[in-house]
């Protein structure tokens, strides 16, 4: 009955040793790692640091990812505030992306309008508006 036990236990530990060598062979071929034949593949992260800069000695400036969305935060002061919320995140832009984008068909027209639409005051009438008590 031992000699029984030793055969079947020595069976099992060669079944188990020869599925793993095939495991780990099958990977290879393929070009995956043995963690994610076993496991599956990893879940895309959801949280990232896109960028940051340091406004100061202690402040720090960082945009931050969630979900697509993205947030401004300002670190390291008395208190971590939050400067921006729901910016729209970008698409990366490749180079061969940047030479395939083609520039406006027309430059923007600027308005004939004049910036200030009241006349110029003369010299004396500011202060003429003044003596008489009239505001000008």
């Amino acid at each position: 009955m031992a000699n029984f036990i030793w055969y079947a236990l020595l069976s099992v530990a060669a079944a188990i040793a020869i599925v793993g060598a095939v495991w780990i062979v099958r990977g290879y071929l393929n070009g995956t790692p043995p963690r994610i034949s076993f496991f599956g593949p990893r879940a895309e992260p959801r949280l990232a640091v896109v960028d940051h800069a340091n406004v100061d000695g202690r402040r720090r400036l960082v945009l931050v990812r969630r979900d697509n969305i993205e947030h401004l935060i300002m670190t390291g002061g008395p208190v971590d505030v939050v400067i921006e919320t729901g910016i729209p995140s970008r698409p990366v832009m490749t180079p061969s992306d940047a030479i395939e984008a083609t520039p406006p068909a027309q430059p923007p027209t600027l308005s004939a309008q004049p910036v200030y639409t009241r006349s110029p005051r003369t010299l004396g009438a500011a202060t003429a508006g003044a003596a008489d008590g009239t505001s000008g």
